[in-house]
Formats: structure tokens, C-alpha cells, sequence
């Protein structure tokens, strides 16, 4: 009797033991299609932030007037353009078909910088405005294209991951050479501006 009730104990002891274990399985794969689906919406997100980027940027430039500061703009439209291609490229990998989602956060970026070109007069206050814009917009780039790569790395996308660093190595580039343009001379051909302005009050 006390064989059969120690089997007995062994096998209740057992099946808990395969229960607790199927649960663990349960959560950690339901945590990573979670993930995936997370992964799958914000490359949506930033593909309809690229898009609307390569209409943007024509605009911009087209209101700057520091030779320097088209010549970025326009550089970077070509860059942007390629990384459209690219984050198709993304989807394929993960046999999805490229979609875009209204990017609120890009949305709202883009009619900032629309805003400085309306609200400031031609010359080196709105391209220094447009610099600001501009990198406001590359610094969400960053982000969004680190939290990518770090979402496929999790996930395993390898192919994925070395096309999404490759556009966050550019993002980081195309914000150094902003900075150079703003500190190489647009915004102290603001500053002298704005004093000029003081003086003649």
C-alpha cells in the first residue's frame, strides 16, 4: 500500500510539475508573437515616416538658402529614398508586404518644420530653424531604428537587423553633418542677424 501511494504522489507531483512547465512555454511564446507583432507595426510606422520624409525634404530645401544646408537637405533626400527600398527589403525578410501606418509622431515633426519656414523670413534664421527641425526629425530616426534592430536581434532576424543598422548608422550621420552646417556658420549668421535687428531698434 504504501508503494502504490508513494506512485501515486510521484505522478501527481509529475503532471504539476509538466503543467507549471507547459504555462512557462505558454507565456514565453505568447511574449515573443507579441513582440513580433510589435516589431511588424513599427516597421510600418517608420515606412510611412520615410515616405513622407522624401516630400518633406524637397520643401525644406527649397526654403533654405546656405548652399551647405541644400546641399545636406538634398544629399539626404537620395540617403532616405534608399532606405525606403531598404525597409521593403525588411518586410520581404520576414515575408510580409511592405504597408505604411500613419505615423503620428513623424506627422507631427514634418508640420513643425512647416511651421518655422511659415513663421520666419528667408535667410539664416530659417535655415537655422530648418536645421532644428530637421534634426528633431533624425533624433526620432535614432530611436526608432535602434528600438528596430534591438527587436530583431531578440527575434532572430539577422538579415533584418544588418539592414535596419545600416539605415540607424546613416540616421547618426546625417545628424552629425546638420550639426556641422548649424555650427560652421548658420547659426552664427543668425546671432549676427538678430543683433543687427537690436541695433537698428
Amino acid at each position: 500500500m504504501k508503494t502504490t501511494k508513494s506512485t501515486a504522489g510521484t505522478k501527481t507531483k509529475s503532471a504539476a510539475t509538466k503543467t507549471k512547465s507547459n504555462k512557462n512555454t505558454k507565456g514565453k511564446s505568447s511574449a515573443a508573437e507579441g513582440l513580433r507583432e510589435l516589431f511588424e507595426d513599427s516597421l510600418k510606422d517608420i515606412y510611412w515616416a520615410e515616405k513622407a520624409l522624401t516630400k518633406a525634404l524637397p520643401k525644406m530645401a527649397k526654403n533654405a538658402t546656405s548652399e551647405n544646408l541644400i546641399s545636406t537637405l538634398n544629399d539626404h533626400l537620395t540617403v532616405t529614398e534608399e532606405q525606403v527600398s531598404r525597409l521593403e527589403q525588411v518586410f520581404e525578410l520576414i515575408g510580409k508586404k511592405a504597408s505604411a501606418k500613419k505615423c503620428d509622431a513623424m506627422e507631427g515633426l514634418i508640420k513643425e518644420g512647416e511651421s518655422i519656414i511659415e513663421e520666419t523670413e528667408s535667410g539664416p534664421v530659417r535655415d537655422a530653424g530648418i536645421i532644428a527641425a530637421s534634426q528633431k526629425i533624425e533624433h526620432y530616426e535614432i530611436a526608432s531604428y535602434g528600438t528596430l534592430a534591438a527587436f530583431a536581434e531578440t527575434l532572430g532576424e539577422e538579415d533584418a537587423l544588418a539592414l535596419l543598422q545600416q539605415t540607424l548608422e546613416e540616421e547618426k550621420e546625417a545628424d552629425t553633418l546638420l550639426t556641422d552646417v548649424a555650427y560652421n556658420n548658420i547659426n552664427f549668421e543668425a546671432a549676427e542677424e538678430d543683433d543687427e535687428d537690436d541695433e537698428e531698434a
